[in-house]
């Protein structure tokens, strides 16, 4: 069974000793945005071979960020690729919301746990086993564990995609068989390199990562496991440059692509407006 995969590979990875942030390339922690903030963030994802057009393909995204309270915050993304097309074109736009229902806050360690929603409106046609938003229309909830123990961070998520294409609805029957319902799991950690020791916000800070993203359907019985190691620098607090990859550890679905580069760049600007005072 995939899921007896994912655990055990997890089991692995959490027995080896390492130093990190919470600050994830490929998921989303527990924490949230802080209050009264703001930020941008924009990604290119790489395929260097798209089986539909046989060719790479590429995928931009921007991402517009906002700290609504200490306990929840939300984003609106916008994306447009080559990837389900001929030439890049518009390809979806989404909303995530995120609400912190857990904090138990210590000095240089705490676990939090959030649940999120996020819905999706994808123009792009229907292609591949994969249940993706983005991809494709649909809605995702779930929740998300997080522990930070000084340097070192732990994460890990499930959650449910229902797919909300139009041909779900009709009385069209398609070969093979569309899926559109799927159970998401996630499990991240990573290492602070650089620096060893803290002496001003100024200092470049350097993180590794390694992630586990793993998909089984409720339908059909496919599924996937990917592995996704990244390198992040952080300037001066709250400049973000992330460089990921991800490849496909095991799997029998039909998919865009089993292996991509991710680029991305994120910019957080903090105490954007005053608290409300009675």
């Amino acid at each position: 069974m995939p899921l007896q995969k994912l655990l055990l590979i997890i089991a692995i990875c959490y027995s080896l000793p390492s130093l990190s942030q919470e600050l994830f390339i490929h998921s989303e922690p527990a924490s949230t945005l802080p209050a009264r903030s703001l930020g941008v963030k924009v990604s290119a994802a790489i395929v260097p071979y798209d089986v539909v057009f046989d060719r790479p393909a590429q995928r931009y995204s921007g991402e517009f960020m906002i700290g609504v309270s200490k306990n929840f915050s939300m984003k609106l993304d916008a994306a447009f690729a080559n990837m389900h097309t001929s030439s890049l074109e518009k390809e979806s736009f989404s909303f995530y919301g995120k609400y912190r229902f857990l904090s138990k806050d210590d000095v240089h360690r705490h676990f939090r746990m959030a649940a999120f929603l996020e819905a999706c409106y994808s123009y792009a046609p229907f292609h591949n086993e994969e249940v993706e938003l983005g991809d494709k229309t649909g809605i995702s909830t779930g929740i998300i564990g997080t522990k930070l123990l000084n340097k070192f961070a732990l994460s890990v998520s499930a959650s449910l995609t229902q797919l909300l294409d139009t041909s779900r609805f009709n009385e069209t029957v398609y070969v093979p068989t569309r899926i559109y319902q799927a159970l998401n799991y996630s499990f991240s950690t990573g290492c602070l390199l650089f620096p060893q020791e803290y002496r001003d916000f100024n200092q470049l800070n350097v993180n590794v990562y390694i992630e586990f993203l793993a998909q089984q359907t409720l339908t059909q019985h496919k599924y996937y496991i990917d592995c996704a190691p990244g390198l992040q620098f952080i300037i001066k607090s709250n400049l973000k440059l992330n460089i990921g990859y991800r490849i496909e550890l095991t799997g029998d679905m039909s998919r865009l692509s089993r292996y991509q580069w991710l680029f991305g760049f994120e910019k957080n600007f903090l105490n954007v407006w005053k608290r409300k005072t009675s």
